[in-house]
């Protein structure tokens, strides 16, 4: 879209998730009359990134490396979000799973009192995953939910499988069926 309406729209991209959040590098390809405004709010902090970095990225770029970079990363995060999924929908079916159709996390919907006991079960397995509470705007309307905030980009390829096993292991148990008042007998 920048490139159809250069004088009125804003790219920003980063290599936080494509590379590395080390790297510190990110861009912002404005329309000429916002980059006053834009880098005298920005001030002088962290003004430039190194030097080397940038060119080695811009090298990285010209030469194509990072588009066949960003094509494998996109294959091999696809399948782990299928097998996680996959892997859920068998082992925990009650869990639903959202969040899961862009970015490297998805939101596991527990059921209700069980994100504390969830946690404290990944931390026993090894994991460390966050609670979907701390995302919550401390004053919004609609009602907490209890969730695990997921991210299946950080595990390395061989310990994936044994990372899925022990988010299973973690995750409460399906919640009793209401009981059925036609069931109590006499």
């Amino acid at each position: 879209m920048q490139g159809l309406d250069p004088e009125r729209v804003v790219h920003i991209g980063s290599t936080s998730k494509s590379l590395s959040p080390a790297l510190r590098l990110g861009w912002m390809v404005l329309p000429g009359w916002l980059v006053d405004d834009v880098l005298a709010a920005k001030g002088p902090r962290e003004m430039w990134s190194g030097v080397s970095d940038q060119l080695t990225l811009a090298d990285f770029i010209a030469g194509g490396s990072y588009d066949r970079h960003l094509r494998r990363m996109r294959q091999r995060y696809r399948r782990r979000r299928d097998l996680l999924v996959s892997t859920l929908a068998e082992r925990a079916p009650h869990i639903s799973v959202s969040g899961i159709a862009a970015g490297l996390h998805a939101v596991l919907e527990l059921p209700e009192n069980t994100e504390d006991a969830a946690l404290r079960a990944a931390r026993r397995q090894g994991l460390a995953l966050d609670g979907l509470r701390p995302y919550r705007h401390p004053d919004s309307r609609m009602p907490p939910r209890d969730g695990l905030v997921i991210g299946y980009g950080t595990p390395p390829e061989h310990a994936f499988a044994a990372a899925l096993d022990a988010l299973c292991l973690a995750l409460p148990d399906p919640p009793d069926p209401p009981e059925d008042p036609d069931d109590r007998g006499p």
